[in-house]
């Protein structure tokens, strides 16, 4: 009979713990990122009245006679199911999808969380401001002028560091794909000025020195007398100041060179081959690079008092190639260059983030230059880590080491910026658990009352 007694006051004791973590979950089912809990019971230990006998030749077998001595706790697991994810509009809150945590820092002590809720400090640094932790990631390094991202190293704080400069850079290539009516008059001897407008296609592209000055690169494409399948091209740079920039164009070098070359189609509009001033040829194979030289205004003479002339690559595509290449079709001249890769300085005004956790910095000039990429850790077991409060874990002695990389490896999730991954609560079921856990809790008391019934009846038998 005392055996009842202590079985309902575990009964009780266990389910209230049950309660408890029913509780917690309810209290945090608005909690960002937050993983409920789950409470597993098992029964504790058997007292054995009498044991098994096996079959005897006489008689059969005999199952053992064992009363159980109440329950306990099994587990308390943490269901890491995928919270709804929740649109919110600001970039620097990060989502994510799939398996993985983001790697906090403080100090020289790790944390991991599902919680994206980030925002940058006075230092430009990406944390949780909650509570000051740092994200972890890795920061791009510009190596011969691309920035490239090291995800192999060390993971570093992320700093996005708005309202930096980005240096001016002077042009260095531009590359053609307009087309040339094949249908273009011939400009004759002697031609009216009307004629030479409408037998002549010139192009425009805005180009930039190492000030970040802006300077107009013209191309004019006129007919070959004679020769239905060559264009004469005419570079100047700043044609309103033709004379201060003297433009030189050529194959290998503009030393000693005009400004102007020869283009040669074969009889399917394809480019063939480019002559240059000097009587260069091109190869017959590959892409044909023409190389442009003007007088930089403003900048300081070189040492034997000539002016500084900046060199940029004129890419006039691909020999036998119709993509991204200059052609000569019967259809009307097309526009000008598609890319020029200089820019005037700028600033950083805002960034963003893809899926992949690559940082984006967005400048007032124009151009998108990588600042870094969040780093999401996995573990073995990920139910084995240890909460740290302030929705973080710890590894612990069964979850295994962190296991750091980028999105989309080794089972990383993806990342969505602007917006937060929600409670993984549902509150139907907690509810329910909750009716549940109060009837056992109640029949586990009702067993102690009435084993305490039973205890009064015998002591009074005295009576």
């Amino acid at each position: 009979m005392m055996r009842s007694l202590y079985a309902g006051v575990s009964g009780m004791q266990n389910h209230q713990t049950r309660l408890d973590v029913i509780g917690n979950n309810v209290a945090n089912v608005n909690t960002t990122g937050f993983k409920r809990g789950r409470v597993n019971f098992q029964d504790m230990i058997s007292q054995q009245m009498s044991g098994a006998a096996s079959p005897t030749t006489e008689v059969g077998g005999v199952n053992p006679k064992e009363v159980g001595l109440g329950v306990t706790v099994a587990a308390i697991d943490t269901v890491f199911t995928q919270g709804n994810l929740q649109t919110t509009g600001v970039s620097t809150d990060i989502a994510i999808q799939g398996n993985g945590f983001f790697v906090m820092k403080n100090g020289e002590e790790s944390f991991y969380t599902r919680a994206g809720a980030f925002n940058l400090d006075s230092e430009g640094t990406l944390v949780n401001p909650a509570n000051g932790m740092r994200v972890q990631g890795w920061m791009a390094d510009e190596i011969n002028g691309q920035m490239v991202l090291q995800t192999a190293g060390s993971t570093e704080d992320l700093i996005i560091p708005v309202g930096s400069k980005d240096p001016a850079k002077a042009t260095e290539n531009v590359n053609f794909a307009c087309n040339l009516n094949k249908n273009t008059p011939e400009i004759l001897e002697g031609a009216s000025p009307e004629d030479i407008a409408r037998g002549t296609w010139s192009t425009e592209q805005k180009i930039y020195d190492s000030f970040g000055n802006e300077h107009m690169l013209n191309v004019s494409f006129t007919r070959v007398v004679g020769n239905p399948n060559q264009w004469q091209a005419t570079v100047v740079i700043d044609p309103d100041m033709a004379e201060e920039s003297q433009t030189r164009v050529g194959l290998n070098t503009t030393d000693g060179q005009e400004n102007t070359f020869l283009i040669n189609f074969d009889n399917t509009g394809t480019l063939q081959s480019v002559t240059d001033s000097a009587g260069n040829l091109t190869n017959p194979e590959g892409q044909i690079v023409l190389q442009t030289s003007f007088n930089v205004i403003g900048a300081n003479p070189d040492a034997d008092g000539n002016p500084t002339r900046q060199t940029l690559n004129i890419n006039l595509g691909t020999i036998g190639s119709q993509k991204n290449t200059i052609t000569q079709s019967a259809s009307t001249s097309s526009t000008k260059a598609f890319y020029q890769d200089g820019y005037t300085m700028g600033y950083l005004d805002n960034f963003k983030i893809d899926s992949s956790g690559i940082i984006t910095g967005v400048y007032s000039n124009g151009t998108n230059r990588t600042i870094g990429q969040i780093a999401l850790a996995t573990f073995a077991n990920q139910g084995g880590l240890e909460k740290a409060g302030d929705n973080t874990y710890v590894e612990s002695n069964n979850s295994g080491m962190a296991n750091i990389g980028t999105s989309g490896i080794a089972g990383k999730g993806s990342m969505l910026a602007g917006a937060l991954e929600m409670s993984n609560v549902d509150l139907t079921e907690q509810f329910t658990d909750m009716i549940v856990t109060q009837r056992g809790f109640q029949a586990s008391s009702k067993t102690i009352t009435t084993a305490d019934t039973l205890l009064e009846t015998v002591m009074n038998l005295k009576r």
